[in-house]
């Protein structure tokens, strides 16, 4: 995915107890937009190609399916560990 019309980026937001919703999904230069926004914001970064593909199928403000439950929670777990709030 490195040619930039193939760029894919996809924001979620999780707050407990409900499920992770999809915030934003951007292609090219969006999606550049979408990461460096984040970045800047502290947000973590994440880099999964085909659950980013996956996701980018979920409308805006959309809770995650059930069937990426797995991935999803793979994800936060790991940014949560590098943020230091999960040990």
């Amino acid at each position: 995915m490195s040619e930039p019309s193939k760029t894919l980026a996809v924001a979620l937001h999780y707050a407990a107890p409900d499920a992770p919703k999809v915030t934003a999904v951007g292609r090219g230069e969006l999606a550049r937009h979408i990461v460096d926004v984040g970045s800047a914001s502290g947000v973590p970064i994440s880099r999964n190609p085909e659950l980013a593909v996956a996701l980018s199928n979920v409308e805006i403000d959309q809770e995650i399916p059930e069937n990426l439950y797995r991935a999803v929670a793979e994800v936060l777990a790991y940014i949560l560990r590098v943020s230091g709030t999960l040990k």
